[in-house]
């Protein structure tokens, strides 16, 4: 049983080591024409630490409760490792594959009501903040009029990634 715990353990250890060092034991087989690439897939580290975990774990479980010798321990521990190394595979592929929503462009600014937070002298700059996506931004605003501090804007024109072009809301 001792082994088998020692499998356990050392697939945990091999799972901390791969998300601590983040990719830098795959790296280590770059370049070595038959091991490129190998470490991307079935036989990424965290499918290999969670295949010897759960091989190492439930083969101890069966042994403690069961009794049943290492033979009888190997053939619970290899399907539940295999089970669960294909689930650490299938997870690290949706979570891969996962894409994070569109950055905002300039054009996304246009019409969004922002507030004066440094005065805007005419035909000067001042600043707004606005919100977008969610997020508070703030930006250097011009306007053809003078626009006190605290006012409402609404966006009409992006200037470039950090400066607009506003007009006070009209009450």
């Amino acid at each position: 049983m001792a082994w088998f715990l020692g499998l356990g353990i050392a697939g945990v250890v091999l799972l901390v080591l791969s998300l601590v060092l983040d990719g830098v034991l795959e790296g280590l087989f770059d370049g070595v024409g038959v091991l490129d690439g190998l470490f991307d897939g079935l036989l990424s580290l965290p499918v290999i630490a969670g295949f010897v975990s759960m091989l190492g774990f439930s083969g101890a479980i069966a042994m403690g409760t069961t009794g049943v010798g290492a033979v009888g321990a190997t053939a619970i521990g290899v399907p539940a490792g295999a089970a669960t190394g294909w689930l650490a595979y299938r997870l690290s592929r949706a979570l891969m594959s996962d894409r994070s929503g569109v950055a905002p462009r300039d054009d996304d600014l246009i019409g969004v009501p922002g507030s004066v937070v440094t005065a805007i002298p005419a035909d000067g700059y001042g600043e707004v903040l606005v919100h977008l996506a969610g997020q508070p931004v703030k930006l250097a605003a011009k306007s053809s009029t003078s626009v006190a501090r605290g006012a409402e804007v609404w966006v009409e024109q992006a200037l470039s990634h950090t400066a607009v072009s506003v007009r006070p809301v009209e009450r």
